[in-house]
């Protein structure tokens, strides 16, 4: 049965956990930005337990996202990602550019998102990173095209 906090309806204990440590732990963010990049995450993850990544669309443009990625981070490893490529200052001057690029075509590009560092676990407070949405769906549209999250899609209808 799913527990009701506020307007946010959490299914998962686990997860809403989870919530909760980033929450508490980052007092400085908003209640709300904090239940929505939640419940984002929790919309992602069943969302790529229950249908095969690699035919999910999450953009209108996720051609050009991916293309993008891939040509300015050609070696980035998305399977299991270094917080370091993420939040380091060298590499948010790379992610700058890339982002801003696609201020007017990626609806909330910069709303932050949590990201999971291993792409085979779920959200936990050790795997979960917060990042900009525009990131988060680059590196998500990688990992669904490159069979990243394969495993995940596997392990529920292994157990279905």
């Amino acid at each position: 049965m799913a527990q009701l906090v506020g307007d946010a309806c959490f299914t998962n204990p686990r997860r809403t956990l989870i919530f909760y440590s980033f929450f508490f732990l980052q007092p400085n963010l908003e209640m709300m930005w904090a239940m929505k990049a939640y419940q984002h995450a929790e919309v992602y993850f069943n969302l790529i337990s229950s249908v095969d990544p690699r035919i999910l669309k999450l953009t209108r443009t996720d051609d050009v996202i991916y293309k993008t990625f891939r040509e300015e981070f050609p070696e980035l490893q998305i399977g299991v990602l270094d917080p370091e490529e993420m939040k380091s200052p060298a590499a948010k001057e790379k992610w700058r550019p890339f982002c801003m690029q696609f201020e007017t075509q990626v609806e909330d590009f910069n709303y932050g998102t949590l990201l999971r560092l291993d792409s085979s676990k779920d959200y936990t407070e050790e795997n979960s990173i917060f990042a900009t949405r525009i990131q988060f769906y680059a590196i998500e549209i990688a990992r669904n095209r490159e069979g990243c999250n394969d495993v995940v899609f596997h392990r529920r209808t292994a157990a279905s």
